[in-house]
C-alpha cells in the first residue's frame, strides 16, 4: 500500500461519506447476493449494521497512514468476527461487495487506479484480520 493509494482511498471515501446509509444498504444487499450463506451471520437491524460498517470503514480509512497503529484494533476486530462465525473464506466476498458498492457510489469517478488502491488497502486490512481470526 503506497502513500498515493492511501490518498486515493481517503479521497474517494470522502465522496462516499454523504451517502453512507445508502452505501451500507448497497453493500449488504450485494454481499448477500454473492454469499447468501453470510446472511445467517447477521441478526438485527441491517440499517444499523450498515451504519456500523460505514463508521468502522471511516475509522480505518482515516488511519491508513498509520496502518501499524491499527494492528491491535484490526486483530481485535478479526477475533470478534471469528467469534461471530466469520470464516477466512468470507473475506473475498466482503471485498467484492465493497468494491462493487464503491463503484456504484462513485460512478465514473471510480477509476481503475482507485479500484486498485482499494483492493490493496482491503488486502492489507483483511490479511491482518484473518491472521487474528485464525489464532
Amino acid at each position: 500500500m503506497t502513500p498515493l493509494q492511501v490518498k486515493l482511498v481517503q479521497e474517494s471515501f470522502a465522496e462516499i461519506a454523504p451517502i453512507a446509509d445508502q452505501a451500507g444498504s448497497l453493500f449488504y444487499g450485494r454481499l448477500f447476493d454473492i454469499a447468501p450463506e453470510a446472511r445467517s451471520l447477521f441478526n438485527g437491524d441491517m440499517a444499523e449494521q450498515g451504519r456500523k460498517l460505514m463508521a468502522t470503514l471511516a475509522t480505518a480509512v482515516n488511519s491508513l497512514g498509520r496502518i501499524d497503529d491499527l494492528e491491535p484494533a484490526l486483530a481485535d476486530l478479526g477475533r470478534r468476527h471469528g467469534g461471530y462465525g466469520v470464516l477466512a473464506s468470507h473475506y473475498p466476498a466482503f471485498g467484492a461487495a465493497l468494491i462493487w458498492t464503491l463503484q456504484r457510489g462513485l460512478g465514473d469517478a471510480f477509476t481503475e487506479e482507485i479500484r486498485d488502491a482499494w483492493i490493496s488497502v482491503y488486502r492489507a486490512v483483511s490479511d491482518r484480520m484473518t491472521a487474528a481470526c485464525a489464532t
